[in-house]
């Protein structure tokens, strides 16, 4: 192995072998490649336009956690009244679809009746993926 001296000390050159950069390259782009492969994912939510109907569920715990309605004091103050169970089996209207990598993220969705949410709130914002799996939002 060759060798060279600075002052005191010595250091060792490793020579590597061509086959081995080849083998190390080879490995590197194999890895690279498997990375990237699993980081695309696939749009699995259904198709939604805007003018489709859609229904509110009730909700899994005591609130909707992925339907994004003002927080009650807010409805309280504007005059409405914050009542959540009025809102089960309501058809909702879907105004405005928001994609995401190709994926429907957020749905902006009114009540199909023509009447405001709690008497305040025109549109509501939805995460769409999210509610459908929670099961707050079926398809009509």
């Amino acid at each position: 192995m060759p060798c060279f001296y600075i002052g005191k000390k010595v250091k060792h050159i490793i020579i590597i072998k061509i086959s081995t950069m080849k083998t190390l390259f080879l490995i590197a782009a194999l890895a690279l490649g498997t990375v990237t492969a699993n980081a695309q994912e696939t749009c699995e939510t259904p198709k939604v336009k805007a003018g489709d109907v859609l229904k509110i569920a009730a909700p899994a715990h005591s609130s909707y956690d992925h339907i994004n309605f003002p927080k009650s004091n807010f409805i309280i103050k504007r005059g409405g009244i914050a009542n959540y169970r009025a809102l089960i089996n309501q058809e909702v209207e879907v105004t405005d679809v928001t994609m995401e990598n190709g994926c429907i993220a957020k749905v902006d969705v009114k009540l199909a009746n023509g009447k405001k949410f709690f008497n305040t709130v025109n549109t509501v914002s939805v995460d769409f993926k999210e509610a459908l799996a929670a099961g707050e939002l079926r398809l009509k």
